[in-house]
């Protein structure tokens, strides 16, 4: 009796934990949600930066795959951080497009700065102009994506921000 009573706690605790987890999620394009490797990267570019205009964001360009083990990592991240989360998606658009042996997307990549490593990020400006190339290395510390790292990158790059147009890394 004393099994089952654990184990039903344990199931319990669990199923009050996950609609937790999940309730902080926002309702997102699919381009925002997933790397397609049946996805126009063009058509849903043009959908973001429209979307980013309406709502005065810029937008961040993913590149990464469902092959990609840190890609994994920074949604799990994300999700874990509610606060990150929801900054980085009332700052940005994101748009993740995805690369892979499937589906390269190689005419949409060479319209954009080199990648120096999975996942990688661009910011767009709302007229669709690129201001930023970012190593997403750069918001580790110690192996781990850091939340203050990651704060301080959407508030630098943010809408309206006075950065200046860089297409490399601000290292």
């Amino acid at each position: 009796m004393k099994i089952i009573f654990t184990v039903f706690f344990i199931l319990a605790s669990h199923l009050i934990t996950v609609p937790a987890f999940a309730e902080h999620k926002l309702a997102l394009p699919k381009y925002s949600q997933v790397y397609s490797e049946q996805s126009d990267p063009f058509q849903d570019a043009v959908a973001a930066i429209k979307l980013a205009k309406e709502t005065n964001r810029n937008v961040l360009i993913e590149i990464g795959g469902n092959w990609c083990t840190w890609c994994h990592k920074m949604d799990v991240f994300l999700e874990k951080n509610p606060d990150v989360y929801h900054e980085l998606h009332s700052k940005f658009v994101l748009l993740k497009v995805s690369v892979s042996d499937a589906n390269e997307n190689e005419d949409f990549m060479k319209s954009l700065p080199p990648v120096l490593g999975y996942p990688h990020m661009y910011v767009s400006t709302s007229t669709g102009k690129m201001i930023l190339s970012k190593d997403t290395a750069e918001l580790l510390v110690n192996g781990q994506y850091s939340t203050e790292r990651w704060l301080t990158f959407i508030k630098d790059w943010q809408a309206n921000s006075q950065q200046s147009v860089i297409t490399a890394s601000n290292g």
